[in-house]
């Protein structure tokens, strides 16, 4: 039988490509990848640009400074003091404020949230020096404690005032974090008239909230005898800048027993996390490791360290307990620079005041030789460097979860809503642009291409 030859014919590899039936996109090459042309030496594909999806780098002080300047402008804008009254006039200085009267902000300038922009305001004004920020908090504490000294005079029910929170405090919440600010910015001589607010704020910390038999600040919600993480920012620099304030000891000492009893509950060590909630008898405890928690416990103890006398016998066991969350933290960061929603979940989304709060906590902590420069400085500005991208054009910080409750399963933390009217991350951006510049400005010649802090 004879052969039979059989001629195939050659086809471009680039023809057989375009009429091979393959999906387009299984070709592509993978996001990231270059085809960028190269030179015959070894190494030259290393020195490739990477794709960086955020800002890499050393950021400049007046990088960081625009940032916080757009905050500021959006919180300036967005939270003006007139007062009016239930006819929508403005009421004029001086004379008797009628009940009913309300602030014009978009923002409640007694709450928690604005407790923690006051704070970072200050921090801003002190580190940049400009009195843009310090008159910031002039102008809106300085109007919110008159308002309440007259109203308080006239003894108009609290509720009828735009200033029930500072008349009657019902919780921590209304207390803490503005107290601490209070006191911050009278003893920096910009409120003078606020001492009455600060000891009726701090009377409800030490004296009327509900604690545990050891004396660890409690809730009765949503179960009794709960314990909520974020509470303890919303008691303990209060207690801390008493101590400063005043002199007297046992607010150092409050402060101290807040932190180790509230850690040996929540303080999860092989994670080096804090779980969200804690409930007596409870077996298993919920062990929910949400962002802005732990942001709130860190926070806590930075601000505690801040001024605690150097011999108070608490104060080895603080720093030991700063430390073990910083490296818990640490190892949670995104590749982003990010932190999740849930820290130890990556498919929870990303959330931004969780993140800016451990971009101050971690470079105050590292300014203050707490925790290792080395180790710790690239951590802290990858995050603020991450935060920038989500504060827009208009100053609006993006991506904030909305306030939030105690959990008791993982879909009521990765469904919690995020916005821009969520004011719990313009506090948290201006503590940590201030303290990155203050950090940037320890090391100013190391290298801008990358994260090498000596």
């Amino acid at each position: 039988m004879p052969h039979i030859l059989i001629r195939t014919a050659v086809v471009p590899l680039t023809l057989a490509l375009t009429q091979a039936p393959v999906a387009q996109a299984q070709l592509a090459a993978p996001s990231g990848m270059h085809r960028d042309p190269v030179t015959d030496v070894m190494d030259a594909p290393t020195r490739l640009k990477p794709a960086y999806p955020i800002p890499y780098g050393r950021p400049s002080e007046a990088a960081v400074k625009a940032v916080m300047n757009r905050v500021l402008g959006y919180v300036d804008r967005e939270t003006s003091p007139a007062l009016v009254d239930t006819g929508d006039k403005d009421r004029r200085p001086g004379g008797a404020l009628a009940p009913g009267s309300s602030f014009r902000s978009a923002y409640r300038l007694t709450s928690y949230e604005w407790g923690v922009l006051y704070s970072g305001a200050l921090l801003a004004g002190e580190v940049t020096g400009d009195a843009r920020y310090t008159q910031y908090v002039a102008d809106r504490l300085g109007t919110i404690v008159d308002v309440a000294n007259r109203y308080r005079i006239q003894k108009t029910a609290a509720d009828q005032t735009p200033v029930k929170q500072m008349l009657a405090p019902g919780k921590l919440d209304d207390s803490g974090a503005m107290a601490a600010a209070l006191i911050k910015a009278q003893r920096a001589g910009l409120v003078t008239q606020g001492r009455a607010q600060i000891d009726l704020y701090l009377d409800w910390i030490s004296n009327r909230q509900f604690r545990l038999s050891d004396a660890t600040l409690a809730r009765q919600v949503p179960m009794p005898n709960s314990l909520w993480l974020d509470d303890l920012y919303m008691s303990v620099p209060a207690l801390a800048q008493m101590g400063a304030l005043t002199g007297e000891r046992r607010y150092f000492d409050d402060a101290v027993r807040q932190v180790r009893q509230f850690s040996q509950r929540m303080f999860v060590a092989n994670k080096g996390l804090y779980r969200h909630g804690w409930v007596d008898g409870m077996d298993p405890h919920p062990s929910f490791f949400w962002g802005r928690a732990n942001g709130w416990a860190i926070m806590a103890m930075v601000e505690l360290l801040e001024v605690l006398p150097a011999d108070h016998p608490g104060r080895p066991a603080i720093l030991t307990q700063l430390r073990a969350h910083a490296a818990g933290l640490a190892s949670m960061q995104s590749g982003t620079g990010l932190w999740h929603q849930l820290l130890d979940r990556p498919d929870s989304y990303l959330e931004t005041s969780a993140s800016a709060m451990y971009a101050f906590a971690l470079a105050r902590a590292v300014n203050r030789g707490w925790i290792d420069r080395r180790v710790y400085a690239p951590v802290a500005v990858l995050a603020w460097n991450a935060v920038t991208t989500k504060v827009n054009a208009a100053g609006e910080v993006e991506d904030v979860c909305v306030g939030t409750g105690m959990g008791f399963e993982h879909a009521f933390y990765y469904y919690r809503p995020r916005h821009v009217r969520a004011g719990h991350g313009y506090g948290p951006v201006l503590l940590a642009g201030a303290e990155v510049i203050a950090l940037l400005r320890k090391d100013p010649a190391g290298p801008r291409e990358n994260l090498v802090f000596k």
